[in-house]
């Protein structure tokens, strides 16, 4: 079984690793007192806040487990030691430009754990990274979306 490197940016595995910590250092040694307060109140069947805390135990450790696991499948990929060229490849902000309707509109490629199409970041698995990934600028790309195909043409591609 081989394992897949799952690519990330420099800041997607900062998060992760923020959050990690957090996880550790604040949520668990909470959630400890938590259980410890709800035993000294006796009968654990019948006590709501024990099976609760129980209950974020598992959710906290099952999150601490994920994140380590993707943290040591990452590849950290920090886009500013590349040399910038009019390629399309992970980590690169591109602007593309629909051709049927000449909107434009600009994506930061990233890791799936880092996408939010609302601040621009897709991930590097969508169908539109998919499409643009080694292409160059000037290139025509077919989107496969659940409305029929799309095609952009790519306008800008920035190492940033």
């Amino acid at each position: 079984m081989s394992i897949s490197r799952v690519p990330m940016t420099v800041a997607g595995e900062a998060a992760l690793r923020k959050e990690l910590n957090e996880l550790k250092s604040v949520d668990r040694p909470r959630i400890v007192q938590a259980i410890a307060e709800a035993r000294e109140h006796g009968d654990l069947k019948e006590n709501a806040e024990y099976h609760a805390a129980r209950e974020q135990q598992g959710f906290c450790e099952g999150r601490v487990k994920e994140i380590e696991g993707k943290l040591s499948d990452s590849v950290v990929i920090d886009i500013s030691t590349i040399p910038p060229s009019d390629k399309v490849i992970f980590g690169v902000t591109v602007t593309i430009i629909n051709c049927e309707t000449d909107q434009s509109v600009t994506y930061k490629i990233v890791g799936e754990d880092e996408a939010n199409v609302k601040v621009g970041k897709i991930s590097v698995t969508s169908p539109i990274a998919r499409a643009l990934i080694a292409k160059e600028v000037g290139d025509v790309v077919v989107v496969h979306t659940p409305g029929g195909e799309v095609e952009y043409e790519i306008d800008e591609v920035e190492y940033i």
